[in-house]
Parts: C-alpha cells; structure tokens; sequence
C-alpha cells in the first residue's frame, strides 16, 4: 500500500485535528517527519514475518526449536 506525500499546508489540519496547534515555520519538518514515519511503516509492512516466532517464546540467548514455535 502507498500513499502520497503528507504536504505542509496539510499538516496544520491535521495537527490542529489531534489538538496540536502548530505555529507556520514547523509545518514542514513536522511534514517531512511525518512522511518519514510513513516510509518506515510501508517498509515494516512489506516484510514477510511467516517463520518468525511469536514474542511471548522468544528467550534471550537461547536457540528455539520447532517444537516451541
């Protein structure tokens, strides 16, 4: 799934949307943060985690077996 660009003049919308007035000049690091976060997601969402255990079996330093899985 993509998704464009958040664009600073949108950001204030928004911002004030979720109760965070923003004053003018953050509205383009906060838009450019904002697609960051957005592009880190997109990769995260695009990994296959099908033969990944679940959290809850995971013990540090300690090989898991099949049959824990």
């Amino acid at each position: 799934m993509t998704t464009a660009d958040l664009l600073p003049h949108e950001v204030s919308p928004w911002a004030l949307r979720a109760g965070l007035p923003l004053a003018a000049e953050r509205l383009d690091p906060v838009s450019a943060t904002a697609n960051h976060i957005q592009g880190v997601i997109g990769a995260l969402r695009d990994l296959d985690f099908a033969e990944t255990a679940p959290a809850a079996a995971y013990l540090a330093g300690e090989e898991l077996s099949d049959a824990a899985v």
